[in-house]
């Protein structure tokens, strides 16, 4: 599937951007169906916000129990100070997440294809398995920031093997919030992890190197039905959107099942199978 020159750049720079490569058919049934969910959402009872300013989830039933199921967050410039929400309800959910490749059938028939392990295997991946889908909107006017970070913090394996596979659902630019990341910084070190004990969440540091700026990030603007992959230890960064376009995206983090899944990791299959892609 990936030619040389694209693995090459993929290992040499930590990503690699493959232009345009859905139908946009394809992508609009996806899309569709990311809008059904959050028109069928009730909250619980009170507002989840999801914000990267602030990683402790301790205590974060709603949170820690989406790993193996299917709910909505909403963003975190979603509410005035009066409580109510700023714009329509369906412009101020930031994700849903985090199971909805097993959960739903539309997300698992895109997200378990053939192509996808077909990639991963040209990658070096022996035994790709999907640990995570997360659906992104980065809605107009209040879509937040997702600060600097590594994936491989939240799915540590021995030896590092987490890739992400982030799928453009929309055109992604600079005035709506497109992906930064910095070239060839999978090579530094991973900068902290973020465990799980009980219900404490932590995020441990482990190295003090700075995280990166826009200065030294590269932005990668894509069109929608593009597919851009990074290595988990590869840096990258989204600004916020203060367009009037929303941004959205959907991603997958995948793990080799020859590498050992820590325990510490926040999510882990229990309940749900464990699985790859189509053959």
């Amino acid at each position: 599937m990936l030619s040389a020159k694209q693995i090459q750049h993929y290992h040499e720079q930590g990503f690699v951007v493959l232009n345009e490569l859905f139908p946009l058919d394809e992508i609009a049934a996806v899309k569709k169906r990311a809008g059904e969910f959050v028109d069928q959402w009730a909250e619980e009872g009170e507002a989840h916000v999801f914000t990267t300013n602030d990683n402790d989830r301790s205590d974060d039933a709603y949170f820690l129990e989406s790993a193996e199921q299917i709910k909505c967050f909403f963003e975190e410039d979603a509410f005035n100070d009066q409580g109510a929400l700023v714009q329509d309800r369906r412009l101020c959910i930031n994700k849903i997440g985090h199971a909805l490749h097993e959960l739903d059938p539309v997300f698992s028939r895109f997200s378990h294809q053939k192509l996808l392990g077909d990639i991963l295997h040209d990658l070096g991946m022996q035994a790709p398995e999907i640990r995570q889908s997360m659906y992104i909107f980065k809605q107009p006017n209040i879509g937040g920031v997702i600060n600097w970070h590594q994936d491989a913090s939240f799915f540590y394996t021995t030896p590092q093997s987490v890739i992400t596979l982030w799928f453009a659902m929309e055109d992604a630019t600079l005035e709506n919030g497109c992906l930064w990341v910095e070239p060839k910084g999978h090579t530094g070190p991973l900068r902290e992890r973020f465990n799980l004990d009980g219900k404490q969440t932590t995020m441990v540091r482990l190295d003090d190197t700075p995280w990166p700026t826009e200065d030294s990030g590269q932005f990668v603007e894509v069109k929608a039905g593009s597919l851009i992959i990074f290595h988990g230890k590869l840096p990258h960064y989204s600004a916020p959107n203060r367009s009037a376009k929303s941004r959205q995206a959907y991603t997958l983090h995948v793990t080799d099942g020859t590498s050992e899944y820590a325990k510490e990791n926040w999510l882990q299959a229990k309940a749900l199978p464990l699985r790859g892609f189509e053959r």
